[in-house]
Formats: C-alpha cells, structure tokens, sequence
C-alpha cells in the first residue's frame, strides 16, 4: 500500500542549519513565525562542526603546547613535554557537542521543528525534503536557503587519506611530521600555524604574491615573521602541479621563480577557497536569479529575484564568514515579518586567528582614499603597551582610519595579540558614528591591550601621551 505524500504546510521554511540558518530561525520564531529548519549534517553547519569552532579549539591547544615547551627568556625550562593528540582531538570534540547540543537546544526552546534531510525545490512555495528512506513535501510561504558552502578540490589534488580538506585537516589522528599546505589565505595559514604549534615542519605554497590576501602587508608582515620563527616555509607564487602518494606521505610538485620544486611530507592541506552550495537544490525551478560563480543575487534584505525566498551567508555575495551570515539571518527574519531592516556591511569585521592575530573593520587607509576619503590613518604600537610587554607578546600596532575633517572613525585594521577582541570596539564605534575625540575620552583600564586602542585615537588627535610625536 503507498501512502500518500500530504504536504505539511510551514509559515518559513529554513534550509541549512549553520551559522547563518539556525540564528534566521531563532529571529523569525521570536517575531511570531512557524519555523522549520531542515539540514542534511548536523546542527550548527561547517562553522561549530568542522570550521570555526574547531579550528580555534585546536589553534588554542597549539598555544598550550607552545607555553608547555616552555621560554628561556623568562627563565622558564621545561623537559620531556609530550602532547597526546588522540586527547587533543576528544577535548575539541567536547566543545564542539557543548555547542551543538546547545544550538539544539535553542531552536526546540523557541519552539523551531528540526529536519534532517536535503531539500530540493519544486516551485517558489513548495520543496521536498528527503533522507535515505521518506520524501516528504512541505509548502511555505517563505523561505530562506542558508546552505553555506564546500571546499574547492583541485583537480591534480583530489581528496584522500593524504591529501585532505580543512575538515580532514581538523580530525588528523596524529601530529604530522611533516604538512604541506596549499594556499596561503585565513584557513591555510590558520591550521599551518596551529600544527607549527605543535611542532610540525610546516610549508605554505601560495600562488599569489603574499599570504593571508585581504589584509595589508604590515600586517601580513607580522605574521609570516611568526611563522619563520616556529620553522615554517613560506613560498609565493607557486603553483601547484600534482601529488604522489604512498602508504606514508606524499610528494608534492610545485612550479616557483621559473623552477620545477619536489617537497615530501605526510600529509598536504589543500584550502584553496570554497565554493557555493547552490546546486541540486532546484533553484532553477524556481526561476531564482544567480550570479557570478554560483552566487544567489539578492537584494538590501537578503529578497532574491522570487518575492518571498530569502538567501544569505556562503551562497550571496561578499566575503564568507559566519557572522556575516548570522547577521544576515536576523536581516532575513526581520524582513519576512514586515520591518524596515536592510543590511549594512560598512563594519563587518574580518579576522584570521594567526601568530598574531590580525583583524579589520572598516575602511584600510588605501580604500578610504579610493571612496574619495581624506583620511588620518593613527598607527600605534603593542610594544608601547604594558599589557603586551608583560605578556611577552609585543610584535604588532593598532591602526585607526579616521576622517581628517571631522575625526570620525571609519576603519581600523590590528595585527596582534587579541586583534579578534579588540576590533569589536572600534566596529561599535563606526556604527555608533563617534570620532577619536570619543574614544580618546573614554577611559580605559590599565594594564590592558585595550589601551591600545585609546593611544592610537590620541595619535589621530595629535596629543599622544605614550610616543613622540
């Protein structure tokens, strides 16, 4: 006997349950919505699972191991430190659960029904969610796709035991001896630093003309000084041309300077961007707009060409980053139930967890005269600060953009211990419209990286206290 496929009808329906799916959800719940969110993985998407979470868990743990090996500059020795990685793997694992569990928690508390399956779109008000035994139809009034994205596989590269994506990177059973990374951007760099960390013979091949692209070459500068210290090699603008494997590593070739380049190692990292999660979903059958490279086209409210399907994160334009894609999930939400929010990307920060970290916020001093800005760009440095004096950790500054005629802050840009923390006051100052006077003025406490902050707003005034002028 066949039963019949009745659809069940949903007021939003939410496809994907990363960073960008499961906040969209918890918004438009909490404006009155019937909400059900559907995901063929596990809660929380690529970013708590094999992404974000994760990768800063282990960067963490390389720290830990870093300190443990001890520093004879402050007379600290230490002998016979041994890092068991299985344990390493099973503490990351823990903090990704705690996690998951919780974003769990918070759909079912606001009342959110979870799916697991995949989804594919029949027309602009109806999709079947399937898994490997049911189809079952669902009818919406709206819908906001949030299916984030993959990593790009080169084709002289494919993925193996050996050869491995960020997520294979992440559950590696043992600390490589040797680690080939190819491309140089945030996720390469990250996890090349967390494993020099560890200790591992780390090279970075990067086909451009410097790592970590995106960010200025100060601060660039900064961090590849790091990674020479802790033995890494950095090659620029290397191609990559194939890989040999064998039951023990891998021999990877390489084009750089005109030269023909062999490297063994036991594993190569391939992070050479991702891309889009935008096919075998139907979109085509419901007549929504794409643009270049598999992005959705959207509007000011994340709307696409079809009035009431919203997409936002990895799959629309601009740059991919999980708070981006949660900020546009409450835009999306908000929308749906009728209010006026557009998104507004003037300070979204971007930040690579590195040796230092760097982080960025705003206009950089070269795209603020772009606009047709005349700007002051303050430079500060960390080892004018006490708190990074005595944390041993002074290398790095604090830029602050700021309009000359006015002072208003429109940018920053830290490379530095704690950058991911810092650049959350200069982003609340952009959106709030203060100047440097305002930062300047606010005390800060003392001894802090915080500080820091506030000198280089008294550099942007021309009344620094901790450096000549």
């Amino acid at each position: 006997m066949v039963v019949g496929d009745f659809p069940i009808e949903v007021d939003t329906l939410v496809v994907g349950a990363g960073p960008g799916g499961y906040v969209a959800a918890i918004r438009a719940a909490q404006l009155g919505q019937k909400v059900t969110i559907v995901d063929k993985g596990t809660l929380g998407g690529v970013c708590l699972n094999v992404g974000c979470i994760p990768s800063k868990a282990l960067i963490q743990a390389g720290h830990m191991a870093q300190n443990a090996f001890g520093s004879e500059e402050l007379g600290i020795k230490t002998e016979n430190v041994t890092v068991d990685f299985s344990k390493v793997q099973e503490w990351k694992g823990s903090v990704v659960k705690k996690l998951t569990s919780g974003v769990e928690g918070l759909l079912k508390g606001n009342k959110v029904d979870i799916l697991n399956g995949e989804v594919y779109f029949v027309d602009k008000n109806t999709a079947k969610v399937m898994d490997e035994k049911n189809s079952q139809t669902y009818t919406f009034n709206n819908c906001i796709i949030a299916t984030g994205s993959s990593p790009i596989e080169i084709p002289s590269f494919k993925f193996s035991d050996r050869v491995l994506d960020s997520t294979g990177a992440l559950n590696l059973k043992e600390i490589p001896k040797k680690l080939v990374v190819i491309g140089g951007g945030y996720v390469g760099t990250e996890l090349g630093s967390a494993y020099a960390n560890f200790g591992s013979e780390v090279t970075i091949l990067e086909g451009a003309k410097d790592i970590l692209g995106g960010f200025e070459k100060q601060m660039t500068q900064v961090v590849k000084k790091h990674l020479k210290k802790k033995g890494a090699t950095i090659v620029t603008e290397a191609m990559a041309k194939g890989v040999e494997e064998s039951k023990d590593g891998v021999k990877v070739s390489y084009e750089a300077k005109g030269k023909e380049e062999t490297i063994e190692a036991d594993y190569v990292l391939v992070t050479v961007g991702r891309r889009p999660n935008t096919e075998e979903i139907g979109l085509e059958q419901v007549g929504i707009e794409m643009g270049e490279r598999g992005l959705v086209k959207v509007d000011d409210q994340c709307r696409t060409s079809v009035d009431n399907i919203y997409a936002i994160g990895d799959i629309v334009a601009g740059p991919a980053l999980a708070h981006k894609a949660s900020y546009e999930g409450k835009i999306a939400a908000e929308a749906i139930s009728g209010e006026k929010s557009v998104v507004d990307y003037v300070a979204i920060p971007a930040v690579a967890f590195t040796d230092p970290e760097l982080a960025t916020v705003g206009y950089n001093e070269k795209d603020a005269k772009d606009a047709g800005y005349k700007v002051k760009a303050a430079k500060f440095p960390f080892a004018a600060n006490g708190r990074a004096l005595s944390l041993n950790n002074s290398d790095g500054f604090l830029k602050l953009i700021t309009r000359e005629d006015d002072g208003l802050v429109i940018g920053a840009q830290i490379a530095g211990p704690n950058a991911s923390d810092m650049i959350a006051e200069i982003g609340l100052a952009i959106e709030a419209g203060m100047t440097a006077e305002d930062i300047a003025l606010t005390i800060h406490a003392h001894p802090t990286l915080g500080e820091i902050t506030m000198e280089a707003a008294e550099v942007a005034l021309g009344t620094p206290i901790h450096m000549m002028k």
